[in-house]
């Protein structure tokens, strides 16, 4: 039987569906705004005066924002309630991505997009242990989780498809108040659907203030270094000095939560191997095939001249193909075990990647990228379900929150410094080029971020290796076939 939502009444059998629906509704909503910006990010720079060196700050702030505040979105969802911090988060969503819209310079834009970033550190780690804490772990929660992933997996590769056509059909600013009413009827939708948050204060715990200072604050300029490093350069002042102060502030971070009686993040969550591993292998993941959406977008635009509409359009193929993968890993996650999954779909990854790293020409077409981007986009979905599935199993129903922001600390982190690390990459004696020059270097730099790529992902495999190994349930014991379970044909309703 489904688990309770710890901190709620226990949901009726038949609103589990709707719980479910609006959960991945939320995933993907946050997905999309993560990579809807990367098709806009020329008619950004032109439409409101960014500089070449200023623009990624519209991707980055987004990820600097969420990194920082996560293990706080995550504690709180735990002690203040996680529908609190869900309909909290999808507020914060809707009133940025109005102020981006309306902005008419680039510090307001930034600005707006950070919040964007803070709403996402309370919704994320919510809606993962709302989905954690609702469905019991093993099969059933694999199914929940494979819904939840395929949301979120194919948010990534939808936001590049809408952000092309949406910026080619209605200009850069649409990208921004399209969230406005999806945010805010889902908001709306919650107090609706999911339980009302019990009374926190019963259960004794408090909220650890100095914990969460320190914590925001450290991550915030750890995340900020390895963005900004191979920008300014890592020997710059700027670089030293917030790395410096990253690194004090978190020591005195880890002091706290060694000797607190109620941390914000109990040290002894990283005793669960899943978990310890699991934030590795998604600080990995996001740096390398969280990255592919900018990657596709340079090639289809810099390279080929496509407009923003046909890049959009061009990303259907990943998006179906993660979207495949997704709904495929809860599946495999138990029929033959999540670690066993995970090395599979990453093997995948690997074959696909390694395909379009060799299709990718100046001259090249869209069709000999076809079965190198589809491949990789099915192990790319399939990851995306089942690390997750690893990651969270074994803890405690009332640490899914923290360890679930725990999890996603790694996935915007590696984001961050992924995107940065291959952009540097690919970008690498590029300076004083243009025309022909400059799209030929373009291509050559995108091939070799990919087999960056390709290395970061056998680091995933080694890592993975890591993870227990989970019981695989033979399909006539699975709880799912069993009368008094909710069937997956109904958490799909």
């Amino acid at each position: 039987m489904p688990s309770a939502v710890a901190g709620a009444v226990a949901p009726p059998r038949r609103r589990l569906g709707l719980i479910l629906a609006l959960l991945a509704f939320a995933q993907c909503i946050y997905a999309v705004d993560y990579s809807i910006v990367f098709v806009a990010l020329p008619e950004i720079s032109t439409g409101i005066g960014f500089s070449a060196q200023t623009l990624q700050w519209v991707v980055s702030a987004y990820a600097v924002a969420f990194g920082g505040f996560l293990l706080l979105g995550g504690r709180a969802a735990d002690l203040f309630g996680r529908r609190r911090m869900f309909t909290f988060g999808l507020f914060l969503y809707a009133v940025s991505s109005l102020a981006g819209g309306l902005a008419g310079d680039p510090t307001t834009l930034i600005i707006a997009r950070a919040v964007q970033g803070i709403g996402g550190a309370f919704l994320a780690p919510a809606t993962l242990s709302l989905v954690t804490t609702t469905f019991a772990e093993g099969p059933e929660r694999n199914r929940a989780l494979a819904i939840w992933g395929g949301a979120g997996g194919s948010g990534m590769i939808l936001g590049s498809l809408l952000g092309g056509v949406l910026t080619g059909a209605f200009g850069w600013a649409s990208i921004f108040f399209a969230n406005v009413p999806l945010a805010g009827g889902a908001m709306l939708l919650a107090f609706a659907i999911i339980p009302k948050d019990t009374d926190q204060g019963a259960s004794g715990r408090k909220f650890d203030l100095p914990g969460a200072l320190t914590a925001t604050v450290g991550l915030t300029l750890l995340v900020f270094t390895l963005v900004q490093g191979p920008e300014s350069g890592w020997a710059s002042p700027t670089i030293l000095i917030t790395a410096a102060i990253a690194v004090a502030v978190l020591a005195v971070f880890f002091t706290i939560e060694s000797r607190g009686r109620d941390p914000l993040l109990p040290l002894g969550l990283f005793r669960n191997r899943n978990l310890s591993t699991g934030t590795v292998v998604t600080f990995i993941f996001m740096g390398t095939f969280g990255a592919l959406p900018y990657f596709f977008t340079l090639y289809f635009q810099t390279v080929h001249g496509y407009s923003a509409t046909k890049s959009g359009i061009a990303f259907l193929l990943p998006c179906v193909g993660v979207l495949i993968g997704n709904l495929s890993g809860g599946k495999l996650a138990t029929r033959f075990g999540v670690r066993a999954t995970l090395i599979g779909a990453l093997f995948l990854g690997l074959v696909g990647t390694v395909a379009f790293a060799f299709s990718v020409s100046p001259s090249g077409s869209y069709l000999q990228l076809v079965p190198g981007v589809f491949i990789l986009s099915l192990g790319q979905g399939t990851v995306f379900t089942a690390m997750y599935a690893a990651a969270t199993t074994g803890v405690e129903a009332e640490d899914q929150g923290i360890a679930s922001g725990v999890a996603a600390t790694g996935q915007q982190v590696g984001a961050a410094v992924g995107l940065a690390v291959l952009v540097a990459v690919a970008n690498s004696g590029h300076e004083g080029l243009t025309g022909e020059a400059l799209r030929v270097a373009t291509s050559d730099g995108v091939r070799s971020a990919m087999w960056a790529t390709v290395a970061g992902i056998i680091l995933i495999m080694l890592t993975a290796l890591n993870f227990r190994r989970t019981p695989v349930v033979p399909a006539a014991e699975e709880p799912g076939r069993q009368e008094d379970v909710v069937p997956p044909s109904d958490l799909l309703a």
